[in-house]
């Protein structure tokens, strides 16, 4: 019998709102349960932060910096040779993605396509669809909701096309790991958008690299601490770390409670960035960051002459097969840094771990693992991940360490 839509019938109470709504609960209960597993039985919401949690008055410290109004040389000596964090404005302004990076226009071209939202216990992205994850950032009411922190949008057909929206800015133009193979790098950049209350714990950027992220669209905080803090000071001890105890908002509580006896000689520096703002992030900077509302941002991380000597004997250490291709790459393009990277190796490192990396809310343990993709390399990962699952997993992962390497991909 034909259906006419009268009453009574099926189709008169049709709202395709609340259907899309209904098929992102699922979707996003999905995604939560294989991300943060932890927190399965004892609940995302069960603190209230979504109507408790208010973020500490300001008092903002960065150097902020004109980029229009000064050059290569200047910075590199007065800012990223001797490590200082800055806020720079005049590097965007002329992006494309400013007008096509709002939520809406990306939830309009890219509503189908997947984005990693995190990782499961085995190492696998955990990703969703635009169109789900858009519905979730405007009514969830998590304490520490899923933050998308995807590295692989440029390299997939459908996403590939956000690399025309954005350059790199001048002042990292010469990236020492454009030399390597694309697909043997480590993994650099990343596209990052998330609601109120999502962001990256405490942590390091991995394998002394230094990092910028420029935010296209609502305000972010940053705290970040100076490379020779111990670990011991800016780390949550497990029992002050609670259910999310590698999570921003917690990180920022725990900073909080600790800000009356904070040692002066590791000076914290706090900033409010703005859509437009640029923030340099010098290698081995502790730095914590949390969305104030919805944003959207691109991140890159890099070598550059002025870190080449922490970096060297880090990718030695961390990634011995791609250190091998890169120093080969390097002695062929680039021979008068070769003395750098080898009197690095003779010097002694900090103790701060590279593993402590930046990333979204997800953790990865493959730090130790090359980047390079052969078969022989990934079957060895797949190995350990299954040894890994069988094991008991550790309330207290390493925090923010999907910047360390690729995940795999399952096949969707």
């Amino acid at each position: 019998m034909m259906n006419t839509g009268c009453e009574g019938s099926s189709t008169s109470n049709y709202d395709p709102v609340t259907k899309i709504h209904r098929r992102s609960t699922r979707r996003v209960v999905e995604a939560k349960r294989k991300a943060r597993p932890e927190l399965n039985n004892y609940g995302w919401n069960t603190l209230g932060f979504a109507t408790s949690f208010d973020l500490p008055p300001i008092t903002d410290t960065i150097i902020r910096l004109n980029g229009s109004e000064i050059c290569l040389e200047e910075f590199r000596e007065n800012y990223e040779k001797p490590r200082i964090p800055v806020i720079i404005t005049g590097l965007t302004s002329n992006w494309a993605a400013h007008e096509k990076w709002t939520p809406e226009r990306l939830l309009k071209k890219y509503r189908n396509q997947k984005f990693k939202c995190g990782e499961d216990d085995d190492g696998y992205s955990v990703k969703i669809k635009m169109k789900y994850y858009y519905d979730y950032m405007r009514t969830n009411d998590d304490d520490s909701p899923l933050y998308v922190f995807d590295s692989s949008f440029g390299e997939r057909h459908k996403t590939k096309k956000l690399l025309e929206d954005y350059e790199i800015p001048k002042f990292w133009e010469d990236d020492l790991f454009r030399y390597a193979e694309m697909k043997k790098r480590p993994p650099h950049r990343w596209i990052v958008f998330g609601p109120a209350r999502s962001g990256t714990a405490i942590h390091i950027d991995p394998l002394g690299t230094s990092a910028w992220n420029a935010l296209i669209h609502g305000h972010k905080r940053w705290v970040l601490i100076p490379p020779d803090a111990p670990k011991a000071l800016v780390k949550p001890m497990k029992h002050e770390a609670g259910k999310h105890p590698d999570e921003a908002v917690t990180c920022l509580l725990f900073l909080g409670v600790r800000s009356s006896s904070w040692p002066k000689e590791y000076p914290i520096i706090e900033c409010r960035q703005a859509p437009g703002k640029l923030c340099f992030v010098p290698a081995g900077w502790w730095h914590v960051v949390i969305n104030e509302s919805v944003t959207v941002a691109i991140t890159q991380n890099l070598c550059s002459i002025a870190n080449l000597h922490i970096v060297w004997p880090k990718t030695v250490r961390g990634r011995p097969k791609f250190s091998k291709h890169w120093f080969k790459r390097i002695k062929s393009e680039r021979p008068e840094l070769i003395s750098i990277m080898e009197a690095s190796e003779a010097t002694p490192q900090d103790e701060n771990s590279s593993s402590d990396s930046s990333s979204s809310s997800s953790s990865s343990d493959d730090s130790d693992s090359d980047s390079g993709n052969d078969d022989g390399v990934e079957k060895r990962m797949q190995v350990q991940r299954k040894r890994r699952h069988s094991q008991t997993i550790s309330e207290n992962k390493v925090a923010c360490a999907s910047k360390l390497g690729r995940s795999p991909e399952r096949k969707q």
